[in-house]
């Protein structure tokens, strides 16, 4: 008998009106499901209704919190004010945050990737930087000019990190697609990536079963390590 593949949840981005339709539509990059299905699990999108999160976490074995070109709303993590180039998609964000938090009182895995890893980094109690080329000196060009399916930058990966032990290795050649990072982990958090400009690349929270973020898109695969990271996720789940 065929082993079952665990049910993982991704989160969906949403468009109104206008291009695929006249009406409201979901979407998402394909690979993302197929970096899912690459590493054993059974990828399910989950649109975004709060009052579906409990029965939707019931189902599930492990969350994916997808990216997307839009920011979490500063005053979530208590930001003062807020920058001018952050748009944000409030309705994708509540539904998200809920379906985090409600994950993380599960401990149920989760991986964030790109704009979910900063979500995470919110609903564990951290904050963001609003737009890295404002708040950091010498930053990297973090919205990469070349290909998304091409690598920018390396990261540097801390050792004894849930990150480290996952890839196996201390540097990794990775995309890069954000304006926002994280300014400050959540409590009892750890900082797991770093890029040379000191901007941080991901996040995890050791005391659970599977919580790791990395600011980059290991869907595209562009090395083993990025494999691993959705493997050792689906593992976690029990598949």
């Amino acid at each position: 008998m065929a082993r079952r593949r665990p049910l993982i949840g991704l989160t969906l981005d949403a468009e109104p009106p206008g291009g695929y339709s006249k009406f409201p539509w979901y979407a998402l990059r394909r690979n993302y499901f197929d970096a899912v299905a690459a590493a054993g699990g059974l990828p399910i999108a989950l649109p975004h209704d709060t009052a579906l999160v409990g029965a939707y976490l019931d189902r599930i074995d492990g969350l994916l919190v997808t990216g997307g070109a839009f920011d979490v709303d500063p005053a979530l993590f208590g930001a003062p004010g807020r920058h001018p180039t952050v748009t944000t998609k409030d309705g994708r964000t509540e539904f998200e945050l809920d379906a985090t938090r409600a994950a993380l009182d599960r401990d149920l895995p989760i991986l964030g990737i790109c704009g979910g890893e900063q979500l995470l980094n919110v609903a564990l109690g951290g904050t963001l930087i609003q737009h890295i080329p404002d708040e950091v000196a010498g930053a990297l060009a973090h919205e990469q000019p070349n290909p998304r399916d091409q690598a920018s930058h390396v990261v540097r990966i801390a050792r004894n990190t849930l990150l480290h032990r996952v890839t196996g290795a201390e540097k990794m050649a990775v995309n890069s697609a954000h304006h926002q990072a994280i300014a400050q982990v959540g409590p009892g958090c750890v900082a797991n990536a770093e890029a040379p400009d000191g901007v941080i690349e991901g996040v995890e929270e050791p005391s659970r079963r599977f919580c790791l973020g990395v600011q980059w898109h290991p869907e595209f695969v562009l090395s083993e390590g990025d494999a691993r990271i959705f493997a050792a996720f689906v593992a976690a789940t029990g598949g």
